[in-house]
Parts: structure tokens; C-alpha cells; sequence
């Protein structure tokens, strides 16, 4: 009886094995082959490129519904990787969507702040600063900070930090009170900033380093004495960017230097920040890493948030961007397996080739630069 019992249990197991294996063959199956995933990756930046202020240049709706099928599904993996920022990814993918006519996905929006993210677990509890354009606050609670205010916020519960705040009419308007849905100022005075982030432009410069310099400088208390640096994270170091103005504005590299040489004219120690953003060469790879993760939702698979867990990999990457000494000097960087082309539309103008950091390829628009690209690898 007791070997009959063995024997059924036995033919269940493998009846059971034989249907798992037999079940995980059709699944595989149905997976498109290694031959029908894409193998090549594109990356693009957005102002100078794809947009000039909110308004499309270059052909680029036409040019990217190229990377789309007939139904509007993504056919080939695209990302946008700007050191523009200031809102969510996913506020900004539904922008973009309006603007272009597309369904682009927040996964394919890669921000100069985007790396932040990876910084939550560490200061997830403190109190942190974000300052910026936009909604800084509101994105860093997104990516799980939380203990976290805006400049505007934090800079409110201290009477008379900016002593130029009566001439600032932009701002007394909309002033808000420590607090209203804040903590107390008695609960913020007491309370160290651990990090500032600039997560995007600053719009008030002289309040801006006023404040971070009294922060860096006090060791995150405000009017007390010369205490240990907290840390300063910059979404990128740009110095300057194409906006609507016929001529370059300047960015956010520009705010460093000149947070960081009143810093180091006044203060013992110089400053230490940590920069993100383009030309960073880890920007390009989670950027290659993010291709990865859009060809596994494009192949129907799981979509993987572990991207060691990605076995794909692309024969090329293309960056096209504007900006030589930013997107050229970044992808240069990068190294195998991308490939950089330059856009005439934006801060480059050149007829010829940039000097300092000459791009694989130079186009005039990124219409052209998608035509290159499609009849390269598609031909």
C-alpha cells in the first residue's frame, strides 16, 4: 500500500514537473527572439533639440512618430536625457505627450534630477532643501524624501534673511507663512539641513546664496556659528543653455561658480557639491540602462526595475543633442557603445564640426538626425 501511495506521489511530482516545464516552453516561445529586439537605442535632449521653449523645432514630431508603430505602440526604444528639470518625470512625459502629439511614458523622461532618487534612503528622514524652478519640493518627496521644503518655504521662517525681499514685488504676493502646512519656525530653527539640492534653474539669485551660504557655512543653522559643510547636490553643471532668446542663457553651472566663489572668498574651506547631469558619463550609462528596461516592455516582458538583471544589450546608442561641451563631450565619454550627433539648432551653429569636442556626426535638424539613423540601422 505504502509503495503504491510512493509510486502515485512520485508520477503526480513529475506530471507536475512536465506540466511547469511544458507551460514555461510555450511561455518562452512566445517571446519575440533576440533577432526581433531592437538593437540600438536612441537618446535625445529636448531644449535646443526637440523643443525651443514649448514650441517643436527640427521636425521633431515627425520625426520621432518614426520610432512608433502603426497602432502608436514604441518600436524603437527612445529616451529623452536633459539636464532641464524642475517637475516630476511624470508631469513632464505628459507635457511632452501634449506638445509632440506622442504617448511618451515617464520612463522615457530622464531629467538632470533624475539621479536623485538614488539619494532618498540616505537623507529619507532628514531635513533637506530643494531649491529651483518649478516644483523642487515636489519632486523629491516623489522620488521618497520626506522631510523636505522649498527654498521659498524654508526661507520664509527666517525675518530678514533676504534683506532685499520688500523690493521683490514678484514675491510678496504670494509669500506664505511658515506656518501654514510647514512645521513651526521653532521646529525648523532647531532642525539641521542635512543636504540643499538645486533641482532645477534658481529664480532668485541673490536670495538663493544668501541662504545656501548661510546653510553651508553654519552647518544647516541659519545664524548660528561656522559649523561642518552639509552636503550640495547639483542636478547639473550647465553653464549655459538655448531657450526662446536668440542667444544662450545661463544655467545652472553659472549659479555654481557664483555660489562657489562668494563661498570660497568669505568661507575658510572651500565648497563641496557633487554635480550630476550631462556630460557625467554615469548619466549616460543609466541612460543606456534605462534603453534596456523600454526593450523589455517593448518585448512584452516583465519590465525590470534591476537593470543587472538585464541581459540585453545595443550595438549603438545615439545621443543628438545641441550642446558640444554637454551631449557630444558626454557620449564621447561614454564610450562604446554610443555614438554622438550634433543638431544646428540649438546652442551649436557651426558649419563644420565642433573643435573641442567633435560629434560623430553633424546635422541640421534632428529630423535629419532620425532619418540618419533609421537608414543605418534598417537598411
Amino acid at each position: 500500500m505504502r509503495l503504491a501511495v510512493g509510486v502515485a506521489r512520485a508520477v503526480q511530482k513529475q506530471r507536475s514537473l512536465s506540466s511547469f516545464l511544458n507551460s514555461l516552453s510555450r511561455f518562452f516561445s512566445q517571446l519575440p527572439s533576440r533577432s526581433d529586439r531592437p538593437s540600438f537605442g536612441i537618446a535625445f535632449d529636448i531644449d535646443g533639440v526637440i523643443l525651443r521653449g514649448e514650441s517643436p523645432i527640427g521636425g521633431s514630431p515627425q520625426a520621432l512618430r518614426r520610432l512608433y508603430n502603426r497602432s502608436g505602440a514604441l518600436e524603437i526604444p527612445f529616451v529623452f536625457l536633459t539636464n532641464g528639470g524642475g517637475f516630476p518625470e511624470s508631469r513632464r512625459a505628459s507635457e511632452l505627450s501634449k506638445l509632440l502629439g506622442l504617448n511618451i511614458s515617464p520612463l522615457q523622461v530622464v531629467q538632470g534630477h533624475t539621479p536623485f532618487k538614488q539619494l532618498a534612503h540616505r537623507f529619507e528622514n532628514d531635513l533637506v532643501v530643494a531649491v529651483g524652478k518649478g516644483e523642487p519640493a515636489a519632486v523629491l518627496s516623489e522620488y521618497g524624501f520626506k522631510n523636505v521644503l522649498s527654498m521659498d518655504d524654508y526661507a520664509s521662517c527666517f525675518d530678514g534673511i533676504d534683506p532685499l525681499v520688500q523690493y521683490k514685488m514678484w514675491t510678496t504676493a504670494t509669500k506664505k507663512s511658515c506656518t501654514e502646512d510647514m512645521p513651526s519656525k521653532h521646529a525648523i530653527y532647531r532642525q539641521k539641513v542635512k543636504a540643499a539640492f538645486i533641482v532645477s534653474d534658481s529664480v532668485d539669485w541673490s536670495r538663493d546664496i544668501q541662504v545656501l551660504f548661510d546653510i553651508l557655512r553654519t552647518g544647516g543653522l541659519p545664524g548660528r556659528e561656522i559649523g561642518h559643510q552639509p552636503h550640495l547636490y547639483f542636478a547639473n553643471d550647465d553653464l549655459a543653455y538655448q531657450a526662446t532668446f536668440p542667444s544662450e542663457r545661463l544655467g545652472m553651472g553659472a549659479f555654481r561658480i557664483a555660489l562657489e566663489s562668494i563661498f570660497n572668498s568669505i568661507h575658510p574651506n572651500a565648497l563641496q557639491y557633487t554635480s550630476f547631469g550631462k556630460p557625467n558619463p554615469f548619466v549616460f550609462k543609466n541612460a543606456e540602462a534605462v534603453l534596456q528596461q523600454l526593450v523589455s516592455a517593448h518585448c512584452g516582458t516583465q519590465l525590470l526595475q534591476d537593470s543587472n538583471l538585464i541581459d540585453h544589450h545595443f550595438g549603438t546608442v545615439y545621443m543628438v543633442g545641441d550642446n558640444p561641451s554637454v551631449d557630444i563631450r558626454g557620449a564621447r565619454q561614454a564610450g562604446d557603445p554610443w555614438f554622438s550627433i550634433l543638431t544646428r539648432t540649438g546652442v551649436f551653429k557651426g558649419t563644420e564640426n565642433d573643435t573641442n569636442f567633435p560629434a560623430d556626426l553633424v546635422v541640421n535638424t534632428v529630423e535629419e538626425a532620425v532619418d540618419y539613423i533609421l537608414k543605418r540601422e534598417c537598411a
